[in-house]
């Protein structure tokens, strides 16, 4: 049996197209919805693997200088050199051609290609930990298990993941740990640790990967700093609007 929402939701999730309450709504029914799980994966490999095949082929130069042409409001395309013919075998259809190639271009670039606007050239699992980010801002999306205990806060993933986060609080460090929840990014179910720093919210976004490790790498977007790094077959990207100095102290604490 399919669930509905396969059909009528997942691929306006997958395009970035639901709202962010539209989008949370999903997220949570996936923890629950192995079908749409198993489905957005799919779709996400299907996506991958034409991106990575790279199917594009260059425009004949005729196409291209016609294109140009009547992209700059000219009704003649750049010079070149073509026998001169009697009006009569002038078709006109040619229009019509390059109106569908230019209408095909458009709608493959805009289904395959990567959106520009992610971060580290393209990364969509980036992009995706931001809208996360911004969704758990919202009043009671920030933790699932409130305390400061770490030994509290461990003990809760237990049984609800197939992994286990590293958790500690850093209170004597500047970051004190504030709780944890359960999220999912782009059909991955992640482990999201809070912390808090002189008031603004740091989440740390914690899965499973068979990757080597991988030193930091940081970035921002709409305003946020992240810090991405691999270790002992986890990744984790902690992401906050606090400074990037703030960041990648906890970022050390974390990776000691």
């Amino acid at each position: 049996m399919s669930c509905e929402l396969t059909r009528s939701i997942l691929h306006g999730y997958l395009d970035g197209e639901l709202d962010a309450a539209r989008a949370a709504e999903f997220e949570r029914h996936l923890l629950s919805c192995p079908q749409c799980v198993t489905e957005l994966e799919a779709q996400e490999s299907l996506r991958s693997t034409v991106q990575r095949a790279g199917l594009r082929e260059r425009a004949p130069e005729k196409m291209r200088r016609n294109l140009l042409a009547a992209l700059s409001g000219t009704t003649e395309p750049a010079k070149t050199v073509t026998p001169i013919r009697p009006k009569s075998s002038i078709r006109p259809t040619w229009w019509l051609t390059l109106a569908a190639a230019a209408v095909f271009v458009i709608v493959l670039g805009s289904r395959f290609l990567p959106n520009l606007t992610q971060g580290r050239g393209g990364d969509e699992m980036t992009a995706a930990i931001v809208d996360a980010h911004l969704r758990s801002l919202q009043p009671g999306h920030l933790e699932d298990v409130i305390s400061t205990d770490q030994h509290t806060v461990k003990p809760w993933f237990d049984g609800r993941i197939d992994f286990a986060p590293p958790v500690h609080d850093f209170v004597s460090d500047g970051f004190p740990l504030q709780g944890g929840r359960l999220d999912v990014v782009r059909g991955k179910t992640v482990a999201v640790l809070v912390y808090g720093r002189r008031k603004h919210i740091v989440n740390v976004f914690i899965w499973p990967t068979s990757e080597r490790d991988m030193s930091p790498e940081q970035g921002s977007q709409l305003g946020y700093n992240w810090i991405d790094w691999r270790k002992g077959g986890m990744e984790l990207v902690a992401i906050s609007d606090v400074s990037v100095s703030d960041l990648t102290g906890l970022q050390k604490l974390i990776a000691q």
